[in-house]
């Protein structure tokens, strides 16, 4: 079972006394199980955006501590800035890693959160995943009339606080802290410093989207002279010449041929569905789960539009940014690049490197390493600062740093050598069959994507695609199957002195040979799909790479026979028969189909040679 782990962000309402940040951070450092991994502060924003994960416990009372902090050192009432915010630690969001589900996430925010509440006096608010009713899942929705408001605010019974006093605290403020999905906090760049014109075209990304005006909107929309507004009888559609005689008949149009809830819409921009009038008719923007705002950033001395990508799942880095680029070439403006705050979870890069690299007509099955660098190179990460994958990406596959996969081949050949008994055959079986899949996979690529090939492009992309899966699970296998070897050879050294510790001793061993078992089979089924690759790739590949094929192919089935022969090695010693006569079973079929696509590549690449 994987080792529970949570992400927290907090947002603190300071961005330049690097003293009060150090103090805040230090709290997060000092507690056992919490690793900080980043800091991010903007003194325009007056704002530092922290990024820590930990064990849930760990997390939880390091959460606490650096907002009792910073209550301490921020003083909201001198508090001023570009970015909105509601209070010294304006939000403190938890997102479950790996190991935990979001109930018990809610659960460890709704902790804290009391805890912050009764303990510190502050108003705490509930959101996203934590909030208690549907109006308070948007964090912009609370944030509305920002510090400034809260007083005003704390007054409503609607705006009652979740936890803590309903009391105006003037200097902490309030704090929003709950469940969400990961947040990409990401900043496109543009060789502007006009906020105007870096907001006109963050109000067209946003969700929430803009004001509808007539009059003089294109290419800037907010030169339209006239804002249109909702009056009694005449409620106009954002979205098109439409005018319902009721709110109720326009939002049915609005939903009937639009498709958008035109009442969320409103909530979103602070306007009662029931009473809109003498308010602006708002219409949406292009993304969900987008926030975006425009604003100068003296130290790039350029303007960016600042976003929050709430749900990257569904709209992720690249396709706000394509649109950006669209929309800023109609206003003349130029995407010089963008700027990732934090860190950004593994997919999402790797998602945008994949859409990069089918937009350029190339395949995706080349190394993630690969990849990652094209998104960071599509999505102009280095602009303005540096970005390193290793340090901002979080969840890359620990198989990329594995011991043995990283030696220079030289350094593994001597592992090997040695007189230990790991690495042995299991290894270099998966590293065979991982060159075999990666040879298919060149092969694939160097034919695919050129002049003359579309009518097997498709074909062979896919090709490349599964090669590099089976080429990156065979690699992990290298180390996987030391380990699984290593497993068993401490259940070896086990005590067996008394009756009760030669139970314990059999059972590990036994579990240790079948965890043993496992690698090398997954070996061998994984280079029986890397023949299978091989296959495909020789039938409609560049003829003057027939032997690169032939290579691969010879290469994976040693991987399929190299891992069969270590499962069968270690059956002998475990008395679970049923297990061993359903493993012999599999690896008879294994060998038959291996043999037999050995066989047919290798006729092939003979008949092309002569």
């Amino acid at each position: 079972m994987a080792k529970a782990l949570v992400e927290c962000v907090p947002n603190f309402s300071e961005g330049r006394d690097m003293e009060v940040i150090n103090q805040i951070t230090g709290e997060i450092k000092a507690v056992e199980g919490v690793r900080l991994l980043d800091v991010d502060p903007g003194a325009e924003m007056n704002r530092t955006v922290v990024t820590f994960v930990g064990s849930p416990e760990g997390v939880k009372e390091a959460a606490f501590r650096a907002i009792k902090k910073a209550s301490e050192l921020i003083d909201m009432r001198k508090h001023s800035g570009t970015h909105p915010r509601i209070g010294a630690t304006d939000v403190c969001p938890f997102v479950p890693v790996s190991g935990i589900g979001i109930e018990e996430c809610v659960e460890l925010s709704k902790e804290v959160a009391k805890r912050v509440g009764e303990e510190l006096k502050i108003p705490v608010y509930l959101y996203e995943k934590s909030a208690t009713r549907p109006e308070r899942q948007n964090l912009a929705i609370i944030r509305q009339g920002e510090y400034e408001g809260l007083a005003e605010k704390l007054k409503d019974p609607d705006w009652k606080p979740d936890f803590g006093p309903a009391e105006f605290n003037a200097k902490a403020g309030a704090t929003v802290i709950g469940v969400r999905e990961f947040l990409i906090a990401y900043n496109i760049n543009l060789n502007t410093r006009e906020v105007k014109y870096a907001t006109d075209i963050a109000f067209e990304l946003r969700e929430k989207g803009r004001s509808v005006r007539r009059g003089n909107t294109h290419p800037f929309y907010f030169k339209g002279a006239e804002i249109l507004k909702y009056k009694p009888g005449h409620y106009p559609c954002g979205s098109c010449e439409f005018a319902g005689k009721t709110m109720q008949e326009t939002i049915d149009h609005c939903k009937r041929e639009h498709d958008y809830d035109l009442r969320y819409l409103l909530r979103l921009n602070g306007i009662d569905p029931q009473h809109p009038e003498g308010k602006s008719v708002k219409k949406p923007g292009k993304f969900k789960y987008c926030k975006a705002i425009g604003w100068m950033v003296p130290e790039y001395d350029r303007a960016q539009i600042s976003i929050n990508l709430t749900n990257y799942k569904v709209t992720s880095m690249h396709h706000v940014l394509e649109e950006t680029r669209r929309l800023a070439a109609e206003r003349g403006i130029v995407v010089t690049g963008s700027e990732i705050v934090g860190m950004v979870p593994y997919p999402a890069l790797l998602e945008s490197g994949m859409f990069y690299l089918r937009q350029q007509g190339r395949s995706v099955g080349i190394p993630i390493r690969d990849i990652l660098e094209t998104a960071v190179q599509s999505l102009g990460l280095k602009d303005v600062a540096d970005f390193k994958i290793e340090e901002r990406v979080l969840g890359l596959p620990e198989d990329l740093n594995a011991p043995l996969v990283q030696m220079k081949v030289t350094d593994f050949i001597d592992e090997v050598s040695r007189e230990s008994p790991a690495p042995g055959g299991g290894s270099i079986a998966a590293l065979s069959g991982s060159l075999g899949a990666a040879l298919s996979s060149m092969v694939a690529n160097l034919t695919a994507n050129k002049r003359g090939s579309e009518s097997v492009d498709a074909v062979l992309n896919e090709a490349a695609e599964k090669a590099q899966a089976i080429k990156f699970d065979l690699a992990a296998a290298i180390d996987a199957d030391t380990n699984a070897f290593n497993v068993y050879m401490e259940a070896r050294r086990l005590p067996s002195k008394t009756p009760e510790e030669k139970e314990r001793k059999f059972e590990a061993e036994q579990n240790g040979l079948k965890q043993a078992v496992a690698v090398p089979l997954n070996t061998a089924k994984q280079s029986l799909e890397a023949l299978r690759v091989a296959e495909t790739v020789i039938r409609y590949g560049n003829p003057n790479s027939v032997t690169d094929v032939g290579v691969g192919a010879l290469m994976a089935y040693n991987g399929v026979k190299g891992g069969i022969f270590n499962v069968l090695i270690n059956l002998g010693q475990i008395e679970d028969r049923d297990f061993v006569d359903e493993m012999r079973k599999t690896c008879d079929e294994l060998d038959k189909q291996a043999v037999q696509l050995r066989d047919k590549i290798i006729s092939i690449v003979e008949d092309k040679i002569k």
